[in-house]
């Protein structure tokens, strides 16, 4: 109630003071779900099929409003999850509702400095990301102070000091942390080559209660340089973590300290028509999270790196279905003992040039190769254990995949894709890794989309997914029409026709847009497991219902 008070007094004063020379803006988002009982949607004939929960509406909903005056600006956000949450989000948020964030930001040309809710990143987020991803459910803005400082062209410092946000509420752990930037290549006056380099530090206090052998305050130091040099580019950004205890579904097993690691080398190469990108990773025990207990939960609460899956980010229907999720943790319990993940992503694009036969056509083609697997590591029987930088670990997860996009002409245009992937049963169905065994697949995707003019066009997308392991083979298909640039519908269908009982996961609906506010409905069935956007990963359960949802901004 105090935080209501002050934000809606906060915005009256603004309003009645200086309404002609600041500006509002901000947004509505409404996401709501009405979930239905659906017996046929079961993986085994025993099961019962989907039995819709109690709460049979839910609802996401999120209001922000900014005022900038001048030099300063100052927020508010709203949110409500009532009567609970959308299926597979947190339960952090059920039936809660209120002032979520809020911030007052002062800017200069020289000075950043923001109170309250704010959200910020070092390096590559490696050691520190707080971000909010509404699909994901994840929100872990710090509330604090952060300060920005840039005395010179070339030199950039930042400083945070604050809680992370657990839902509602906030975490028992303290975040600070500082960080250094610096352009050498215009503080040394080079031209030929682009440098730069950071320094980033990130510690968290966490009360150790009566247990004197638990560090109250582990801290975390990193470096970074990013090199540019013609057509040629780079970087590299290490990172290490002190010695802390882990935890496996908060129990804290013993009292034994682990340190951490985490390197990241890129190398790319990019001219007129021809592209390539290569990434290395290696992460050993480093996971990192505002309560100590938090360590390995399923929602990614917590969580102050940003550790995304190095991967193709796939958007069909079948090729979404295995999917990786980093594997950064160290477990030392008798059924289950790794200690981290180390791999590369390859991404190499062509175009054909204007003036050949496939020139013509605007032919583009883009590959990916990806591999990463546990660190190789032998365990001993006082907990501790020795892990090789390579080694050959267990396989987690392989992939590659071909796409060639084609423009025939003003109308038609054409997507083809396959891909061939690998991955532990224990990653894309969860339990102990490297001893299930994998599932490999095969999947082939052909796209086509016919430009009727005047905003009208109509795609069609065809799929299938080849597997002797898992829930077998799979047929898909989508059928989208643009009825103009305001209006669209769509249909499609992932009939998984080698699994027992055959399940269609079908879905039918459209979105109308206009100015500022954009409105979409849809009826079908969700498929269980990984949903990732931009690499991070959640569980969702399989579910049946009306989805609805209102987005306004301004």
């Amino acid at each position: 109630m105090n935080k209501l008070f002050i934000a809606c007094a906060f915005f009256c004063v603004c309003v009645a003071q200086a309404q002609e020379k600041g500006y509002f803006f901000g947004g509505l988002e409404t996401n709501t779900q009405w979930l239905l009982d659906d017996e046929d949607l079961k993986l085994t004939e025993s099961s019962p099929g989907f039995i819709a929960p109690e709460e049979q509406f839910r609802a996401n909903t999120y209001v922000q409003l900014n005022y900038s005056y001048g030099k300063f600006t100052a927020g508010v956000q709203y949110e409500s999850y009532l009567p609970k949450a959308l299926l597979g989000f947190s339960p952090d948020f059920d039936g809660s509702n209120g002032i979520a964030t809020y911030y007052v930001n002062y800017k200069t040309e020289t000075l950043d400095i923001t109170g309250g809710y704010f959200y910020e990143q070092f390096g590559n987020g490696l050691i520190l990301r707080s971000w909010e991803d509404r699909q994901l459910g994840l929100n872990n803005a710090l509330h604090g102070v952060k300060i920005g400082f840039t005395p010179t062209p070339y030199l950039e410092l930042k400083g945070v000091y604050g809680q992370q946000r657990v839902g509602f509420d906030l975490s028992e752990g303290v975040i600070q942390g500082l960080d250094a930037n610096v352009d050498l290549s215009t503080a040394l006056k080079i031209d030929e080559v682009g440098i730069t380099a950071g320094a980033s530090y990130v510690g968290r206090y966490q009360d150790n209660g009566t247990n004197d052998t638990i560090p109250s305050t582990v801290n975390a130091y990193g470096g970074r340089l990013d090199l540019v040099a013609g057509n040629f580019f780079g970087g590299v950004e290490a990172v290490v973590k002190d010695e802390d205890v882990i935890a496996n579904e908060e129990v804290i097993p013993s009292n034994r300290l682990y340190d951490g690691t985490a390197l990241q080398v890129n190398l790319g190469y990019a001219r007129k028509g021809f592209g390539s990108n290569a990434t290395f990773r290696r992460l050993e025990n480093f996971s990192f999270y505002a309560d100590r207990l938090a360590e390995g939960n399923q929602f990614n609460q917590q969580v102050i790196g940003f550790i995304p899956a190095l991967t193709k980010q796939q958007d069909y229907l079948l090729t979404n279905i295995y999917v990786y999720n980093p594997q950064p943790r160290l477990l030392t319990e008798g059924f289950e003992q790794r200690a981290g993940e180390v791999g590369s992503q390859f991404d190499v694009y062509f175009s054909f040039p204007s003036e050949s036969f496939l020139g013509k056509y605007k032919t583009k083609i883009a590959s990916n190769f990806s591999y990463w697997g546990g660190l190789d590591a032998t365990f001993n029987d006082d907990l501790s254990y020795d892990a090789e930088f390579i080694g050959s670990g267990d396989r987690y997860f392989r992939d590659f995949s071909i796409e060639v996009k084609n423009r025939w002409n003003s109308k038609w245009s054409t997507i083809l894709t396959f891909q061939d992937v690998i991955i532990d049963k224990g990653v894309s169905l969860g339990g102990p890794l490297g001893v299930q065994g994998d599932i490999k697949a095969t999947i082939a995707v052909a796209e086509a989309t016919y430009r009727f003019g005047n905003g009208k066009s109509i795609r069609m997308v065809g799929q299938h997914l080849w597997s002797d392991d898992d829930r077998k083979d799979w047929a898909g298909a989508v059928m989208e029409y643009n009825a103009s640039s305001r209006l669209a519908f769509y249909i499609a269908d992932a009939w998984n026709y080698g699994g027992e009982g055959e399940i269609h996961y079908y879905n039918i609906g459209g979105s109308y847009s206009k100015g500022i506010t954009r409105f979409s409905m849809n009826y079908g069935r969700q498929r269980g497991g990984l949903i990732c956007v931009g690499g991070v990963c959640r569980f969702v359960p399989e579910s049946n219902g009306l989805s609805a949802s209102l987005v306004v901004t301004f």
